[in-house]
């Protein structure tokens, strides 16, 4: 793998098609990670109103404390699914799958170099510093 950029022979478009994919694939990064805590937000959720139950129990509302138990507390985040299943279904079903494609394209395009577009600018920015001292 090279670590120069400007040993690659990539078209502008390539350049271009290669760095918009890079940022595609940082944001459904972000968004697993968003999906990671609304699954870590909700976790606490359920905790809280398990301890609701309790506390409803305790105080002598049984019938609230057991449609609690019964009916929401078991329930799933969003189609009876709960949100590890949904976590994991992103991971594997489509998390890896673009990673998978994505690396596919930068081996094929750019010799497996990450970055190609920063890497560049990062080179034109300092040889522009230099040439100015």
């Amino acid at each position: 793998m090279t670590t120069d950029p400007d040993d690659l022979e990539l078209t502008d478009a390539e350049e271009q098609a290669l760095h918009e994919l890079q940022l595609g694939i940082e944001h459904i990064h972000r968004a697993y990670g968003t999906l990671l805590e609304f699954h870590h937000n909700l976790g606490h959720a359920m905790d809280r109103m398990s301890d609701a139950e309790d506390a409803l129990r305790e105080a002598g509302h049984k019938e609230w404390a057991d449609d609690l138990r019964d009916n929401h507390l078991p329930a799933g985040a969003i189609s009876d699914q709960w949100t590890f299943e949904l976590v994991e279904e992103f991971s594997t079903e489509f998390l890896e799958e673009v990673d998978d494609f994505e690396s596919e394209v930068r081996d094929e395009l750019a010799d497996g170099l990450d970055h190609v577009t920063e890497r560049r600018q990062k080179r034109q920015l300092r040889d522009r510093a230099e040439d100015e001292n």
